[in-house]
């Protein structure tokens, strides 16, 4: 335990931290918003498709129960990614008197400049997400169990749809800045390699979000009703 300790105090365990929880996060973004397309197919296949993921390890656990305990990991895994996030830049920072200059390498690229501000506005949109559509005490139309009904009256509201849209401009800098960081990390250095890490990478992060910003825009468009 003490070895562990040690090495989350040190710069490479936070880095480690951040690595592991973002790998967590990432593959939960993924499969969440392969999840949502569904609502394509229409209520009934959505609803399904929510009831499903109540419904995961009953009866062996309370209905729900496996449900909230996922959502638990999820925000330790936020909360660990957020705290490392900020000792390391404050590490960064107490090193590096002079602040960063002009002509910095291309792995500080625009998406990296934006990983604070970016993140804190995604920490505000997960706490507003689920007091929405997980909740609903930010959704005055919100009907328990009626997830396709929530998603729906939920986006025809357009500073809602607007700000989840919003939202996903963040989202997709740090996916983007992720991944080909994650590539660096792991010396993944052949030319090969090096010439697909950034094509790749922006390429994943952007059927994320077009994933992901189509349904408020569908919604608000009438195409989802």
């Amino acid at each position: 335990m003490r070895r562990v300790q040690n090495l989350y105090q040190s710069s490479v365990g936070k880095k480690i931290v951040m690595a592991l929880t973002g790998a967590v996060l990432f593959l939960f973004v993924l499969v969440h918003m392969l999840g949502n397309l569904k609502i394509y197919l229409g209520a009934a296949a959505f609803n399904e498709y929510a009831a499903f993921l109540r419904e995961v390890g009953h009866p062996a656990l309370p209905h729900g129960a496996a449900l909230w305990i996922f959502r638990a990991g999820l925000l330790v895994a936020v909360g660990l990614h957020f705290l490392s996030a900020a000792q390391l830049y404050l590490v960064s920072k107490r090193a590096r008197r002079t602040g960063y200059k002009l002509n910095d390498d291309l792995s500080f690229s625009y998406a990296s400049r934006t990983m604070r501000w970016g993140g804190l506005l995604l920490l505000l949109f997960v706490v507003y997400h689920l007091l929405h559509l997980t909740l609903g005490s930010a959704h005055p139309a919100f009907e328990h169990g009626a997830a396709y009904e929530n998603v729906v009256s939920g986006f025809r509201v357009w500073p809602v749809s607007a700000f989840y849209v919003l939202c996903m401009l963040p989202l997709g800098l740090h996916i983007y800045h992720g991944l080909w960081s994650a590539t660096q990390t792991l010396a993944l250095q052949h030319h090969t390699v090096k010439k697909w890490r950034r094509p790749l990478a922006l390429g994943v992060a952007a059927v994320i979000v077009l994933g992901n910003i189509s349904i408020p825009l569908a919604v608000l468009a009438g195409l989802v009703r």
